[in-house]
């Protein structure tokens, strides 16, 4: 009985060329990536964060007043003017518009979202990027301004995706959202969540309502760029893509979405400085005081204490109500007890009374004064 051989069909020959080709570039690119992800976890391509680093990243505090009352008179800062809060202090609205417009799958990633990775390559970043929260906050930890050089760009960005998963082993979701909100940059002085909600609208992140909420997450893609009091119409653009997002991601239905997105643009600007709010002339004076207290005391490790950066927390014996009624009262009073001052003090009545000959803007200053040093 014959046999049949059965041959098996083979490659044609003149594909082969590309066939081993095409198996030759997979298996050098998986090689590749593989490489460069070992030699940026390794610190080859640049200093990476160790564990200290990653436990405690060097972040710039502002020293705090505190009233008898509990309540902020003031701030010491420079450069940065950052007051850390906890998580529960941060809003859920804040968090949901956050998540929807940053990083809709951060709970089911551990840094690196490669579907948003595939999609941003695929549409050269035209329907969004792929950067997570985790490798955001990397970046703004550690890795720094992205270089306009493509390979250093691409170095760097290979640093953040390594970080962005260290940070993910060694924080939990909700302490990478915090240290996100409490580091980021808004602009006008509002550095971390709570400034930044203080400055803007003039409260407590957690009394923050929706629509403003959306406002600041809307910020965090480029704050310079989506400037609240500079270019209003860009922002209330912004804030309607955040709801727009939010309403994709189940959290908005239409009619909210349709009756948000028609709200007006509400902003309370409320800036904060050295020369801002209660008591000045005090604080004034207890700025010199403090500098003269950090330099001749220690932290743990040797090192004196920095009155702007290191987050000290001042508590005074002012009672903030008080102070703030009594600025009000000498505000209120001084211009009418001035003029009776006036009036019964000319050159006249009384040749040595003093303050007879100042001028008007002079005399504007001496009752703004008189008010911060009551």
């Amino acid at each position: 009985m014959a046999r049949r051989r059965n041959k098996q069909k083979g490659i044609p020959k003149k594909y082969k060329p590309f066939y081993y080709g095409f198996w030759a570039i997979f298996i050098f690119g998986i090689f590749s990536v593989f490489t460069i992800f070992y030699s940026a976890s390794t610190g080859k391509l640049g200093e990476m964060p160790d564990f200290r680093q990653l436990e405690n990243p060097n972040t710039n505090l502002a020293t705090q007043i505190i009233s008898s009352d509990n309540k902020i008179l003031g701030k010491f800062h420079f450069g940065e003017n950052r007051t850390p809060i906890e998580y529960n202090q941060i809003p859920k609205n804040l968090i949901d518009a956050l998540i929807a417009t940053e990083d809709e799958r951060f709970y089911s990633h551990s840094g690196i979202d490669f579907k948003a990775t595939v999609r941003a390559v695929v549409y050269l970043n035209k329907r969004g990027g792929a950067s997570t929260i985790s490798q955001q906050l990397a970046r703004q930890l550690f890795v720094g301004v992205r270089s306009k050089n493509i390979f250093e760009a691409l170095t760097q960005k290979v640093k953040e995706w390594v970080i962005a998963v260290r940070l993910e082993r060694q924080y939990t979701k909700e302490e990478i959202i915090k240290m996100y909100l409490n580091i980021y940059d808004f602009g006008y002085n509002g550095d971390g969540i709570k400034s930044a909600a203080n400055i803007y609208f003039g409260k407590e992140p957690i009394d923050l309502n929706l629509e403003e909420s959306a406002v600041l997450v809307g910020m965090l893609k480029n704050s310079s760029l989506y400037n609240p009091l500079r270019r209003p119409e860009l922002v209330k653009s912004r804030r309607n893509v955040v709801f727009g997002q939010m309403k994709k991601n189940g959290l908005l239905n239409e009619k909210e979405f349709d009756s948000l997105k028609t709200l007006p643009l509400e902003i309370s600007y409320t800036p904060q400085s050295h020369r801002e709010g209660l008591a000045t002339y005090f604080r004034a004076y207890l700025q010199g005081f403090m500098k003269k207290w950090t330099n001749e005391n220690t932290k743990e490790d040797g090192s004196n204490y920095n009155l702007y950066l290191d987050g000290l927390k001042i508590y005074t014996t002012i009672n903030y109500e008080m102070q703030k009624y009594a600025e009000e009262a000498v505000k209120e009073h001084m211009p009418n007890l001035q003029k009776e001052f006036f009036l019964q003090n000319t050159s006249e009545l009384n040749p040595t009374a003093p303050f007879l000959e100042i001028e008007e803007e002079e005399e504007e200053l001496i009752f703004e004064r008189a008010m911060k040093r009551s």
